[in-house]
């Protein structure tokens, strides 16, 4: 067998779990893609100096490392619209200028990052890490605490290992992950309660939430949202919270008229999620975005809908739909 083949061979399998892990540093699909790639040409590049001194899983996962905080060097966080500002009280109102100067957060398809493992516990520990409030609350953390955290309480590395990889001692790497810890305790939100949609009642709020939407029946979704619900749409910077507030905008800009929308089920970021297409004035519906859902046992606890119709590739997802689209019904894609 050829060296290119037997690395690929070897290699290929990681791909998955190297991508998420990017994915955690980065906030971004394309950008940890890219890292990815970049790590399997170091790799390459070095694969006759690996003597197996460590796993190939850890050499690949230090090659990684720093190729993204070699990219974390110039690149300032990803933010949700949350992360920039306070909510808007006035949904009437016009929406706030646009920042096309903002990196914003990326949503990440599951099936690009299954865990490839029969292990319930496994899954939604893979899961969990990947939530879209845990990777938008990672964004705080200066790149290194961010490398500590992730390897250290993601992948369970030893803080010797850790040290190791990034020139320092344990000491230094411990602290790290005290102020590292501190500072995700301040911004991220408590998701105690937020569970995987898996049985027949979390699927009928799925079901209710996409039809809902589609008849444009604002009333309907008001009564799946929790009282303290969030909602934000990307790079649009204006964002509400609180379920009133939410029904009024929805009112008032999106949910005109019925049949201006169809949802089509995905998964993204270990959530429930929806890609939303935007009829136009040819009546064609075309992609408009993906919508994000947290649910918990008490309603929908945000939705945060990433207006980027680039994003429908790399979900596979066609960029438009057939005139007459098929009946709805949730189809939960998740994988693993």
């Amino acid at each position: 067998m050829a060296v290119s083949e037997e690395f690929a061979r070897l290699t290929d399998p990681f791909r998955p779990e190297l991508l998420a892990h990017c994915y955690r540093m980065l906030g971004s699909v394309h950008d940890a893609e890219d890292q990815v790639q970049e790590t399997m040409i170091r790799a390459w590049r070095s694969y006759g100096e690996f003597e197996g001194r460590a796993s190939l899983r850890t050499w690949l996962y230090r090659i990684a490392t720093n190729a993204c905080l070699r990219a974390l060097e110039n690149n300032s966080r990803r933010p949700l619209p949350s992360g920039l500002g306070g909510p808007s009280e006035y949904p009437e109102a016009p929406l706030a200028a646009a920042r096309p100067e903002v990196p914003w957060l990326q949503p990440i398809p599951d099936a690009l990052v299954s865990a490839g493992s029969a292990d319930p516990a496994e899954i939604v520990a893979s899961r969990q890490s990947m939530r879209l409030a845990l990777i938008a609350a990672l964004q705080y953390l200066p790149a290194r605490q961010r490398a500590v955290l992730i390897l250290r309480d993601v992948l369970r590395w030893r803080a010797a290992e850790v040290a190791d990889l990034l020139g320092t001692t344990t000491t230094a790497v411990n602290r790290m992950l005290q102020r590292a810890r501190a500072r995700l305790e301040q911004v991220a939100p408590d998701e105690d309660d937020i569970h995987e949609p898996a049985d027949p009642a979390d699927r009928d709020l799925l079901d209710k939430y996409a039809i809902a939407f589609q008849n444009a029946d604002v009333p309907a979704v008001m009564q799946l949202l929790r009282e303290d619900a969030v909602f934000e749409m990307p790079p649009e910077p204006t964002w509400f919270t609180g379920r009133e507030l939410i029904a009024r905008f929805l009112q008032t800009r999106v949910l005109s008229e019925p049949g201006r929308f169809q949802m089509i089920p995905t998964a993204a970021n270990g959530q429930p999620a929806f890609a939303a297409y935007l009829r136009e004035k040819d009546g064609v519906h075309r992609a408009h975005g993906v919508c994000v859902l947290t649910v918990t046992p008490s309603g929908l606890s945000r939705v945060v809908s990433f207006n980027d119709p680039g994003l429908f590739a790399t979900f596979g997802l066609p960029e438009s739909l057939p005139a007459t689209p098929a009946p709805y019904m949730y189809r939960p894609p998740l994988t693993g």
